[in-house]
């Protein structure tokens, strides 16, 4: 059976060298864009490939239309996929060293495009570090295999369709940034603070305790708490750009609460026209 949602380092451990899994990095820091790809090449789990988040798992941006990490587009994310050699055989892995709040972006870029098998390392580097497994600094790439994709739109949700559903009892829109943000405090990636109207806080780093995923029963409490009387399907993610939202996907996944939509542009994207509402505070 394939992972789906998490994977724990021990799994992995004995996984190491299998053709049929890929292993793939995706430290990043928006601070230091270059950070992630200089830590993994100094040191990085066994066979691991490295996922730039704005090289590999974006597409440009449109200033004044998109946000901060459009998805690229379906060609050219499965020629990286391919590249990385990866095919509909291949048991996926992602990690980072943020709780998975970046790695969670190639978890749901992957489920995207119609690949189940993929799972994000439960507690990332630190875990992985802490428990004196095997690292190396060498790079071994993987020889290439041919992706198909199978685009799953129902995945996705646009900013016309969250203007609208924000103001429909029927459904839920969450915000995975942090609390402060969602008010409109310290914020300082985008150049207007606050949320979309109607949405609720729901802080993606509050899926984690000391570093690994809480227990599917406490997010599935959590997450229900939530959404109230919405079932997931009629319910929209988003953050500042459409990232760390999918961490909010992968927890309700692990939960047995699937099919919520991601709304990839988020803040960033809903701010680039001043005609969209902005609240501010609780």
């Amino acid at each position: 059976m394939p992972y789906t949602t998490l994977v724990s380092t021990a799994v992995l451990g004995q996984q190491l060298g299998q053709t049929d899994w890929a292993i793939i990095d995706c430290r990043f820091s928006l601070a230091d864009t270059a950070a992630g790809r200089r830590n993994y090449l100094e040191s990085h789990i066994p066979g691991a490939l490295y996922a730039h988040l704005d090289e590999d798992l974006s597409g440009p941006i449109i200033p004044g239309q998109t946000g901060r990490h459009p998805l690229p587009s379906v060609e050219k994310f499965a020629a990286t996929l391919s590249g990385w050699g990866i095919d509909q055989t291949v048991q996926v892995v992602a990690y980072d060293d943020m709780g998975g709040g970046i790695a969670a972006r190639l978890w749901w870029m992957l489920r995207w495009l119609g690949h189940e098998a993929v799972a994000v390392l439960d507690s990332g580097w630190q875990s992985w570090l802490a428990q004196s497994r095997l690292t190396v600094s060498q790079v071994q790439p993987r020889p290439a295999r041919t992706f198909i994709a199978n685009p799953q739109a129902n995945l996705l949700a646009t900013a016309d369709e969250v203007l609208t559903l924000r103001t429909d009892p029927t459904h839920r829109l969450l915000d995975a940034r942090s609390a402060d943000r969602f008010r409109g405090e310290n914020e300082t990636h985008d150049p207007v603070g606050g949320h979309i109207p109607g949405a609720v806080s729901a802080p993606f780093a509050e899926n984690l305790a000391e570093g690994f995923f809480r227990s599917p029963e406490a997010l599935r409490e959590r997450f229900e708490g939530l959404l109230g009387q919405t079932p997931p399907e009629q319910a929209v993610i988003y953050c500042g750009s459409g990232v760390t939202a999918a961490h909010n996907l992968l927890a309700m996944a692990h939960a047995g609460l699937d099919g919520s939509r991601l709304y990839v542009g988020s803040w960033s994207e809903w701010v680039t026209d001043p005609s969209r509402p902005v609240a501010t505070g609780e």
